[in-house]
C-alpha cells in the first residue's frame, strides 16, 4: 500500500467514521445502518462482489472485507453455506464493536481496524465510494485510485468492489455521491491490476461491480 496511505487520507476517513458511526446509532444493525435503503439491496450487492471467488475449491480461502459494518457479508456467506477465512476491516470503532459482538461465536472470522490491513487471497468492497461529502469529483476519484492500490497490494488472486455508475438517471443524481464512469475504471483496471477484468452493469441498480482477478 502507499506508505503514507493514512496520513494523506486521515481527515477524509474521519469523515466515514463519523458517518458510519452516526449511521448505525441511528438505523441499528439493518442495511439501512450502513447505508442501503433495502435488504434487497445489500444482497444484490453482496452477490455481485462474491463472483471474484471461485465457484469451487479444495481449500478454505481467506477474504478481507473492507469497510464491512457489523458483518452483514460473514453472516449471508454462511447462509450460502460458503466457508471463508473472513477478516472485517472498518474505520468505525463502535460499528467494529458491534460487529464483534454479534459474530463472537463465529471461529473463522476476525473485525480489525482498517489500519490493521493485511494480504489475503482476496478482497471485497461493498459501497464504500458512494458518498463523497463535500470532495471535488477529482479529490474523489484520487482517493479511489489510492484505495485500489491497497486493495491490489493486500489480494494475491483477486478482488472486487462497485461503484455508483455516470449512467444514473440525472434527475436522481445527488451532489453528495460519487458517480464514477464504468469504462473509465474498467480500463485502469485492466492496465494496472490484471488481464483479467469482469464489469458487471446489468443487475438494475444505480451501479456497477469491477471484478479482478489476479490467479
Amino acid at each position: 500500500m502507499p506508505s503514507d496511505y493514512f496520513t494523506r487520507y486521515e481527515a477524509l476517513l474521519a469523515e466515514v467514521k463519523a458517518f458510519n458511526g452516526e449511521q448505525l446509532d441511528e438505523h441499528g444493525i439493518t442495511p439501512q445502518g450502513v447505508g442501503w435503503n433495502s435488504v434487497e439491496a445489500q444482497v444484490v450487492r453482496f452477490d455481485q462482489v462474491l463472483k471474484v471467488l471461485p465457484a469451487c475449491t479444495e481449500s478454505v480461502v481467506s477474504l478481507n472485507d473492507i469497510g464491512c459494518g457489523y458483518g452483514a457479508l460473514l453472516d449471508y456467506l454462511a447462509e450460502r453455506g460458503q466457508s471463508v477465512d473472513y477478516r472485517g476491516f472498518e474505520v468505525s470503532e463502535r460499528t467494529l464493536a458491534r460487529a464483534k459482538s454479534l459474530h463472537v461465536e463465529s471461529p473463522t472470522c476476525s473485525f480489525k481496524p482498517l489500519e490493521e490491513l493485511s494480504p489475503a487471497d482476496y478482497s471485497v468492497a461493498s459501497g464504500i465510494f458512494g458518498l463523497s461529502f463535500s470532495h471535488s469529483d477529482e479529490a474523489w476519484h484520487r482517493y479511489v485510485l489510492d484505495t485500489l492500490d491497497l486493495f491490489d497490494q493486500n489480494s494475491s488472486k483477486g478482488f472486487a468492489f462497485n461503484m455508483l455508475t455516470s449512467y444514473s438517471d440525472e434527475d436522481k443524481k445527488r451532489s453528495e455521491l460519487h458517480y464514477a464512469d464504468p469504462c473509465v475504471i474498467f480500463d485502469l483496471c485492466k492496465r494496472k491490476f490484471s488481464r483479467n477484468v469482469a464489469l458487471y452493469h446489468d443487475y438494475s441498480l444505480f451501479d456497477f461491480t469491477i471484478v479482478v482477478r489476479k490467479a
